[in-house]
């Protein structure tokens, strides 16, 4: 009897090893991180539009230029302000992510190359697993500005490929 008893502790405390975090294989293979990101490129060609996508693992920002992608700086931050009034931009989510990319959104004469309906909703995320907000902060001395309302804190990568800055802001960790 005494020993049916130990065999069935052994059981039952067999089942409660844990595997220890580490070894836990990472959400999708994401690896990126949630620390700033820079890229010091620049570029005189404008920004002109900015739209978002969903995708299995994160969420996706990209912005269009006309002509060679720019350099950006990226990052979480405790609030986003508009350039260059130094505004608040209120934004939903548990995190605020500043997304400045280092083109104009105007042209050399100083005219307009993105067009926005709602500076406040720059792209529709409704229903994004990530992203709560898009809205604009300004552009300035040949930067555009856009704050990035996030669910929480989460790894993000930044990359440009041809006339494009892409921000990947993945759902979980």
């Amino acid at each position: 009897m005494l020993r049916k008893a130990i065999v069935s502790v052994l059981v039952v405390l067999a089942g409660m090893v844990v595997t220890p975090a580490s070894a836990a294989p990472a959400a999708c293979g994401i690896t990126w991180g949630s620390g700033a990101k820079t890229s010091p490129d620049l570029t005189s060609a404008p920004m002109t539009g900015l739209r978002a996508g969903q995708h299995d693992c994160y969420d996706r920002l990209v912005f269009d230029l006309r002509g060679t992608a720019a350099g950006y700086q990226v990052s979480y931050v405790d609030a986003v302000y508009e350039d260059p009034t130094a505004n608040p931009v209120p934004l939903r989510g548990g995190a605020k992510l500043q997304v400045t990319v280092f083109a104009p959104a105007y042209d050399e004469n100083g005219n307009p190359t993105y067009h926005y309906a709602d500076r406040t909703e720059l792209v529709n995320v409704t229903g994004y697993q990530t992203f709560r907000q898009v809205a604009w902060a300004g552009s300035f001395e040949g930067t555009a500005t856009v704050g990035l309302g996030v669910r929480a804190r989460l790894p993000f990568r930044v990359f440009t490929v041809d006339n494009r800055v892409v921000v990947d802001v993945a759902h979980s960790w």
